[in-house]
């Protein structure tokens, strides 16, 4: 019997199923190396969308939350501009800051050089090119990753540009008077020697005394407030104490002496000092208001005042107030002109200011000092050790203090036109749309009790804060035109505001400047430098507003940035123009191990992308990317990234499937919708589901849900159904026969709808694929992201034949599960090798009769009957109503297509199907 192989039209592409994607994905990469410009180009008339880069740090390499990250904003960027969008994405790097500063201390040690023994200039221009070396080596990992945008033109906080911007609109800032310099408490950082900003704090466990102090009430013999603290070495700042004014307070009498502690909160007192009294008298906080006790340190005597920040959870009810070193202390005793007493400098230690006993010991050394004073002094009621949540520097990860110290403030209840800027940021925040809605609430919390924002640091390494004090007077020169001339100078200088750090005064000002209060003409030049919080928190004006672009449509980051980014830019850009940055904000999880647990080295459970592009591929982490919930914690580990491999697999195996069929396919052989055959116009039907679907999820930023959706298709109704069933036409009929025309027709609209939808996220293989659909079709443009993904087109949905094909597919899955008896039972071996019987419900026998002229193929079975029969049924009924019976075909096999046929329908050894189409092939040829 002659072998018929040749004469079928089997697959053939050179499209390979192996991916070997590192290997494949850098020769893209080098196809991808102008492509932001000329997309720039083409896309000039299209509208604009702008997804702003929250900058991330130039310190060391990438790491798995930038790749998360990177990617998220990719999906969007490529989405939109595949929708029609004219898409503006340029990368940017946060370029100062303490981190960096460290790395070059840490570098200069190893070298035996202290960073006291050189200039200023000379260790910024050590940092500058520690951050420049990191953006280079940041910016080919993120352009590894397959991230499109403009790196040729990238933005650098430490620019010249950037900076002189970044004066300019803290010229705006001082000249709405928004900005203001005060001494109250701030974070501080005792071992990096600077302020900190509530973004730059993280809370750990630690252990501190705890302990409960009673103090002397003048003219009450042995009468005493008590107060508990955990922080003991602020008490040598105490200024008084604060009681709820509508709590109820006890006189509670242990022996000769009365403690006044709330009722409240009695019985916890007496459960932890294990003291036994007696209540002798009950009062409303009010009316311990102006009574007056001895401070355990400063000379004088402190008073009680009312305060609303006093809470009955936890100590006496009645709280040691330092208003040097805490923030509600601060705002109270602002009320009652206390002064921020702080007798520690920036090292943490006591000043001379401080009892001779604690002065320049460590403040943390100096708890067990004090308790040991309290104690001789007769002044301790209890002390024992606790574990509680305690402030921490993110950078170094050593505790942090709360220090009154002079600073510059952004006022939140400054005035923006006639609304405070903390009233005004929340009215902002309302116009958002925050992606997921909760993080609406988290900013608002936080914008609604924060207090005002500290924008000074005491480092080197950042942009200085550029005002001048007057020497004869102490008038602060800030106004906008001085600011505007430095602006104008840093933007010149080739290093940009090393300036301030190279020239005088004299040079820096305006020519003959005079003080406007005193005209004196000698000057000093401030020594702080911004928070590195404002320096990113001004790239909406110094990146976009620059090129005209007024608000950006999305700002994308991890969620700590409600207090970080997020908060500043929106603060920032609320201040000086009134309106928030952005349209809208999407926010990502953290990634963690397959256990749920922080990726950390000590755990040996950190996976790098360069560890996943090395082994797997960059599409593969984007395609983990795109597969997870990011509005949760990611979990990332060895066995997740394998699944990934096999969804990619069968992706990329549905795709190979129909470049493979259509080898002989060129756009004028293309069959009109109204003239395929009824099986692909129920695809053609079906696809604009999934292209709305796709759509939907897409602009819901829902992209799990994209990527699962596609998955299925693909293993589902592609593979397990439509290209099943489409074999027989695809291999045994004439090339150019109708049938097979017909089904290259949807399966090229299948590889063009699969190709542009998976292009967002594995972008590397559907740029592969376009390569090969450029064969088919030369006029594509040169890349898939020159063209759009297809619109679902509702004229290309017939609903009849959706319905009807519904009901059949639950047919044919009926029909499967009986053939599959069959097979266990090896009485049959192939689908095709099966006669089917089909009786039942009259409807669905009508429904059968209907596409009785295609049914045995859509079965993928050789012969239908439909009546009762057939050794193998399946048990019960049919949820349907219709019945299944297999047995053997009848006849003998046609060695070409397989399918068993009566010796009256063949032609030599040939069914009569086959023989017509290798005759008609012979002609063709």
């Amino acid at each position: 019997m002659r072998d018929y192989k040749d004469t079928l039209n089997l697959p053939r592409t050179d499209f390979p199923m192996k991916a070997n994607l590192p290997e494949r994905e850098p020769l893209v990469l080098k196809r991808w190396e102008d492509l932001y410009q000329k997309i720039e180009t083409l896309t000039v008339s299209r509208p604009l969308y702008v997804l702003h880069d929250g900058p991330p740090y130039a310190n060391g390499n990438i790491h798995i939350g930038h790749a998360l990250n990177k990617v998220l904003k990719d999906v969007i960027n490529k989405y939109m501009l595949m929708c029609g969008f004219r898409i503006h994405y340029v990368p940017g790097w946060d370029c100062h800051g303490l981190p960096i500063e460290q790395q070059v201390e840490k570098e200069l040690k190893a070298q035996n050089i202290k960073k006291e023994s050189i200039s200023k200039v000379e260790f910024r221009k050590l940092c500058r090119e520690y951050a420049q070396k990191f953006v280079e080596i940041q910016k080919e990992e993120f352009k590894r990753l397959g991230i499109i945008g403009d790196w040729e033109k990238p933005y650098l906080t430490m620019d010249p540009s950037y900076e002189a911007e970044e004066i300019r609109e803290l010229g705006r800032l001082f000249k709405k008077g928004i900005v203001v310099k005060s001494k109250k408490p701030v974070y501080w950082c005792i071992y990096d020697k600077t302020a900190e900003a509530e973004a730059e704090v993280e809370y750990y466990e630690r252990k501190d005394p705890s302990i409960y102090v009673k103090l002397p009430i003048k003219d009450q013999k042995n009468t005493y407030l008590v107060i508990w603290t955990t922080t003991p070495w602020t008490l040598p700042a105490n200024m008084g104490v604060m009681v709820g004014e509508e709590f109820t307070y006890v006189y509670y009498k242990v022996g000769e002496d009365t403690y006044i502690v709330a009722e409240k909160l009695l019985e916890n007192f007496e459960s932890i000092t294990r003291l036994e009294g007696i209540i002798t008298k009950k009062v409303k906080g009010k009316e311990l208001v102006g009574l007056l006790y001895k401070r355990p340190y400063t000379d004088g005597e402190g008073r009680v005042y009312p305060s609303e920040f006093v809470e009955l959870n936890t100590g006496t009810g009645i709280v040691h107030m330092a208003p040097g070193h805490g923030r509600e202390d601060y705002i109270v005793g602002l009320r009652y002109n206390l002064e921020p007493f702080s007798p520690v400098d920036d090292e943490g230690r006591f000043t001379d200011e401080a009892p001779l006993f604690l002065r320049g010991k460590k403040v943390f050394d100096a708890n067990e000092l004090i308790i040991d004073d309290l104690k001789s002094r007769g002044l301790l009621l209890y002390e024992e050790v606790i574990t509680h949540s305690y402030p921490h520097c993110w950078r170094c990860k050593n505790p942090v203090i709360f220090r009154a110290t002079p600073q510059w403030f952004i006022s939140m209840e400054g005035k923006v036109n006639t609304k405070t800027l903390r009233e005004l940021a929340i009215e902002e925040i309302s116009k958002v749309r925050w992606i997921p809605a909760y993080g609406e609430n988290r900013i608002k919390s936080m914008v609604e009790t924060r207090p005002d924002w500290c924008i000074s640091r005491q480092r080197y390494w950042g942009v200085p804060i550029t005002v001048f004090y007057c020497k004869n007077c102490g008038n602060v020169v800030a106004d906008e035109k001085v600011l505007e001339h430095i602006a104008m100078l840093v933007e010149k200088h080739p290093k940009g505001t090393d300036l301030w750090f190279e020239l005088s005064e004299k040079d820096l000002l305006p020519e003959d400047y005079k003080c406007p209060h005193c005209g004196s003409e000698e000057f000093v030049k401030e020594e702080d430098i911004l928070d590195v919080w404002f320096d990113s928190g001004v790239s909406h004006a110094c990146v976009l507003k620059k090129r005209g672009i007024l608000t950006a449509d999305m700002y994308l980051e991890g969620s700590d940035q409600h207090r970080g980014w997020f908060q500043s830019s929106l603060l920032e850009a609320v201040a000086s123009y009134g309106k928030a940055p952005y349209k809208a904000v999407l926010t990502h999880g953290f990634t963690v191990d397959e256990q749920g647990r922080k990726m950390s080295k000590s755990l040996g459970n950190v996976i790098s992308p360069q560890e996943i592009i090395t082994k797997y591929g960059s599409d593969i982490l984007r395609l983990w990317v795109v597969s997870e919930d990011y509005t949760e914690d990611i979990k990332l580990g060895k066995s997740i990234l394998e699944r990934v491999v096999e969804d990619y697999k069968k992706i990329r195996n549905t795709l190979r499937f129909l470049l493979a069929n259509l080898y002989d396919f060129t756009p004028d052989k293309v069959v009109p919708y109204d003239q395929l055959h009824h099986f692909d116009r129920w695809m053609i039907s079906y696809l604009q589901t999934v292209l709305e679907n796709i759509h939907r999820f897409y602009k819901e930023y829902a992209f799990h849900r994209v990527y699962h959706l596609i998955r299925n298709f693909c293993s589902v109704e592609l593979s397990s159904l439509y290209l099943d069933v489409l074999k027989d036409r695809l291999y045994t009929y004439a090339p150019n026969a109708w049938e097979r025309r017909s089904a290259q027709t949807v399966l090229y609209e299948l590889l063009k709808s699969l190709t542009t939808s998976i292009a967002p996220f594995l972008s590397f293989t559907a740029e592969e694929v376009w390569e090969h659909m450029r064969n088919i079709d030369s006029s594509l443009p040169e890349s898939v992201f020159l063209s759009q993904i297809p619109k679902p087109r509702n004229d290309l949905v017939n609903e009849e034949l959706m319905r009807d094909y519904e009901i059949l597919s639950k047919i044919r899955d009926d029909v499967l599960s009986a053939i599959e008896l069959a097979r266990r039972d090896k009485h049959i071996s192939h689908p095709y090798e099966a006669k089917v019987f089909l009786w039942g419900e009259a409807k669905l026998i009508k429904l059968v009769e209907k596409y009785e002229d295609y049914i045995k193929f859509y079965l993928t079975v050789s012969q239908v009957q439909l009546k009762e029969g057939g050794k193998y049924r399946l048990p019960g009924n049919s949820a349907l109503g219709l019945h299944v019976g297999v047995e053997k075909a009848s006849g003998r096999k046609c060695p070409r297509c397989w399918m068993y046929y009566q010796e009256d329908e063949f032609v030599g050894e040939l069914c009569q199907r086959c023989a017509g189409a290798v005759a008609k092939m012979s002609q063709e040829v």
